[in-house]
């Protein structure tokens, strides 16, 4: 389960509270909309399907001039104000444009993130997340469940509308964004 951790009881964490807190753990910790959380690590499965996934995605950008990250790497959505700065650990992601990073992470919404679901990280991954994503400028959003073996795939269209489409067995999916990513799921799964 993601474990919300309270710094205080009445009153939400501070984006100060969290960098305290970040450096004085080597826990994966995020911090959006005032809450500080905290995962577990990942399993074998989650690893396995993270490690294929970020082969084939680097496989098929490695020539595009986007990189691949896999965690625990930080995305900053940046905002003026500290408090609502919001920072993640997506399991993948995508970013082509290499003046949006510092040298500890990532500022500003990547284009594509993957995560994949633990049965800890289920609704943090499906609500919080896909919510942060689609309303902070990222154009894609994997969410890959190992359990109903299927993908959920969440796109911005033209009129910056999010889009939905489930892809299950046998199929293949492909993303919008960089369609020479495109994964077997009776191979990943």
């Amino acid at each position: 389960m993601v474990t919300i951790l309270a710094l205080f009881n009445e009153r939400h964490s501070s984006y100060r509270d969290f960098q305290s807190l970040r450096e004085a753990t080597d826990d994966i910790l995020e911090f959006i909309d005032g809450y500080i959380y905290m995962a577990p690590s990942p399993g074998i499965k989650h690893q396995k399907i993270s490690s294929y996934l970020h082969g084939e995605l680097y496989n098929a950008l490695k020539n595009s001039g986007c990189n691949v990250f896999a965690a625990p790497t930080d995305v900053l959505f940046d905002h003026v104000d500290d408090e609502r700065k919001k920072k993640v650990v997506p399991d993948l992601f995508v970013a082509c444009d290499p003046d949006s990073f510092t040298e500890n992470e990532h500022v500003g919404p990547p284009e594509f993130i993957i995560e994949i679901l633990s049965p800890s990280s289920r609704s943090h991954d499906m609500v919080t997340k896909l919510n942060l994503y689609m309303n902070s400028g990222v154009k894609e959003y994997w969410i890959v469940d190992p359990v109903k073996q299927h993908i959920m795939v969440y796109t911005k269209d033209e009129n910056n509308e999010v889009q939905f489409d489930l892809v299950t067995e046998p199929s293949i999916a492909v993303s919008k964004c960089f369609p020479e990513f495109k994964i077997d799921l009776a191979i990943l799964f």
